[in-house]
């Protein structure tokens, strides 16, 4: 797989270029009690290229959007729906991940890139009240179901992303780290 596509040097981003499929994710939600309430779930994720952006004529950053949906195995019906992008600077390595979920919760969350052998490995957190990689949500979330950080790891190695995400609440009176990880095969590679 190359890096380039259609003239633009996409870096480590290019390799999320695709359709997958993942049928074993696990999500840890909290129930109406803030206690642990396990699903299973099946997802499909799809990335493609977004082109090159400049800021303030000397930032150069690479971006892919994707799309992800999130269906319970159990019945089949969408718990889950974001759209986002991911971002790279090839200057300083840093790699970002913007979100949004209809949930009205956006965030930016930055970090670095490690390569692993074989493995690229993505890893990238928010917190509330950042200026530079944070949440922005509702006032109704944040009386109710207010996000105070999140944290995400994403692991590329060939036709397979795993990850796993941890979104800390304060939902229900208590404060609660609810975590989704899936595994996901690359199904189609589609540049355009």
């Amino acid at each position: 797989m190359n890096d380039v596509i259609d003239g633009v040097d996409y870096g480590p981003l290019a390799q999320l270029v695709g359709k997958w499929i993942g049928e074993k994710g696990l999500d840890k939600a909290p129930d109406a009690n803030a206690e642990p309430d396990n699903s299973s779930f099946s997802d499909e994720l799809v990335f493609t290229v977004a082109g090159p952006a400049e800021n303030a004529e000397e930032q150069k950053l690479v971006a892919v959007k994707y799309h992800h949906v999130v269906r319970k195995r159990a019945n089949g019906l969408i718990f889950h729906d974001q759209t986002g992008h991911w971002i790279y600077e090839p200057s300083t390595g840093c790699i970002m991940h913007s979100l949004t979920i209809p949930r009205a919760v956006c965030l930016l969350a930055g970090g670095q890139l490690e390569q692993k052998a074989n493995k690229t490995i993505f890893d990238v957190a928010a917190k509330a009240g950042s200026d530079t990689f944070g949440i922005v949500q509702s006032p109704f979330m944040v009386a109710k179901a207010r996000t105070t950080a999140f944290h995400m790891r994403l692991v590329v190695q060939g036709d397979e992303i795993s990850y796993q995400e941890t979104t800390s609440l304060h939902i229900y009176g208590k404060d609660f780290d609810h975590v989704d990880k899936s595994r996901l095969t690359r199904v189609a590679y589609d540049p355009g």
